[in-house]
């Protein structure tokens, strides 16, 4: 039979489609959701990423400011225009484009930004209000992820959930918002023995680790559900850290790399700007 593939980029189309409808319906009441990126260097990848964003949000009518300085930036300078960027009334997200160099402190930044105005969902007070299952900002991919499982019809409740990646960004986060939803969830890492043991038993298998090909066909149980969020570049192609060709006949249900979550974390990124500008505004 194989697995049904789950496509993020179709949802992500028509999500964002939805969210145009409701910017035009915000600009009627002057309010225009506004985000401002923060890159620092030239990393090309994460330049193409960054402005991958801008041209998302742009394409919705949101306004959307893209700041670019140069690697050597203070850290000192950078926390300055954070402060600039919350005062700003017109600015309703804040994002600092990760990783950063070595000499800003990444917790520093992400502490800078105004909680109300962190639509990467990583300032703590978000973090803890997720923990306590309080409405927030959740992180982007791992909020993705959650509302492609619920758009494919995918029960969580009850599942087992296992989750390969114990990473801030990723991995934590989307066991967390799987537990909020009644999900039974194991985390597995780096230095968890014999990694297929616990992959074999999950119903849902999410898949963030960093790690090429890492979970094969013989890590899951048929019919389970695999999500992929690995980028990986092998051969200069880019590749998950499922190992596609053997796990697409055994799980019921199997995101592809690329086209799969990717797609989906700029549209939960647009979704929470605007949820952010809603709430300024104290429209529900």
């Amino acid at each position: 039979m194989g697995a049904n593939i789950i496509y993020g980029k179709e949802l992500a189309t028509e999500l964002r489609e939805e969210m145009r409808q409701e910017v035009s319906e915000l600009k009627a009441k002057n309010i225009v959701p506004g985000l401002t990126v923060i890159i620092l260097g030239e990393d090309p990848a994460s330049l193409s990423y960054v402005r991958g964003k801008q041209k998302a949000s742009e394409k919705v009518g949101m306004e959307s400011k893209l700041i670019e300085m140069p690697e050597t930036t203070s850290e000192q300078d950078l926390l300055d225009l954070i402060s600039e960027q919350n005062k700003d009334e017109t600015v309703h997200g804040i994002l600092v484009q990760l990783p950063l160099p070595d000499h800003i402190s990444e917790q520093k930044v992400i502490e800078a930004i105004d909680p109300a105005k962190d639509v990467d969902g990583f300032h703590p007070i978000n973090v803890g209000r997720m923990m306590t299952g309080q409405d927030t900002f959740y992180p982007c991919t791992p909020y993705g992820i959650l509302v492609m499982l619920k758009k494919a019809e995918i029960e969580t409740k009850g599942k087992h959930v296992v989750v390969v990646g114990r990473s801030n960004l990723v991995g934590k986060p989307v066991g967390q918002l799987l537990l909020n939803e009644d999900a039974t969830v194991t985390y597995c890492h780096s230095k968890t023995p014999d990694l297929a043991f616990h992959t074999k038993q999950a119903d849902i298998v999410i898949v963030a680790a960093g790690k090429a090909g890492l979970v094969k066909g013989d890590h899951i149980k048929e019919g389970a559900v695999v999500i992929d969020v690995g980028v990986n570049r092998v051969d200069g192609k880019l590749v998950g850290d499922v190992d596609f060709a053997s796990v697409e006949p055994i799980a019921s249900h199997l995101t592809p790399v690329p086209k799969g979550v990717g797609p989906m974390t700029i549209t939960m990124l647009l979704h929470n700007t605007i949820k952010a500008a809603k709430k300024i505004n104290d429209i529900n």
